[in-house]
């Protein structure tokens, strides 16, 4: 992910600082995670790394999280891991991640990846994550657009992925993070929820 920086919720760049890898699949996406890594190498690595695991891996044809063989595998990158965590495609069904709860709160990072700009699947999915009770960091790379990251900062995203080819404007991508700083009554707008109940 060389061509890759990832940004926090100040826009300072963390890159640096990442730890994450990331399972080699087929279905890998560029951006998910600085290092990839296959599960064999995982198995024979002396220190634990932090590893990130596709969420579509885990599951079975219904949804639900797989049981037998995939388990096992699951459980052996867990104990061979300092941390592990989770990236989804953002095209998945937004119900799934309730039906994971579970699961999920127990990940220190999701990765939330947009295949295409138009699905706005993305801010659901933060939101949710956010409204069964997830703490962890929430990351999102892919295909979405510097005009949303204020609006992903304020359903909870924690951090973002862009291209090297994004970062050439970078007082484009620092206007991008400051782009609600107040609301119309003054108050700032990056604490306000983005939605209010009645």
């Amino acid at each position: 992910m060389a061509n890759h920086h990832i940004l926090d919720s100040q826009g300072v760049d963390i890159s640096h600082q990442d730890s994450w890898h990331v399972l080699t699949t087929e279905t890998l996406p560029d951006g998910i995670a600085s290092v990839d890594l296959t599960l064999l190498e995982l198995l024979q690595r002396q220190e634990k790394p932090d590893v990130l695991v596709p969420l579509a891996d885990l599951l079975d044809a219904s949804g639900s999280l797989g049981v037998g063989l995939v388990k096992e595998v699951y459980e052996l990158i867990i104990q061979h891991s300092s941390h592990t965590g989770l990236w989804v495609t953002a095209d998945t069904d937004t119900d799934a991640l309730i039906a994971l709860s579970e699961l999920l709160l127990k990940q220190m990072l999701i990765v939330i990846h947009v295949p295409k700009f138009a699905d706005g699947r993305n801010f659901s999915f933060a939101q949710t994550l956010r409204q069964i009770g997830y703490q962890g960091e929430i990351r999102v790379t892919g295909d979405f657009g510097r005009d949303q990251i204020a609006y992903l900062l304020r359903v909870g995203v924690d951090s973002f992925v862009l291209s090297e080819h994004d970062m050439q404007s970078i007082s484009d991508i620092r206007q991008a993070f400051n782009a609600l700083a107040s609301s119309y009554d003054g108050r700032v707008a990056a604490a306000l929820p983005m939605f209010a109940g009645a």
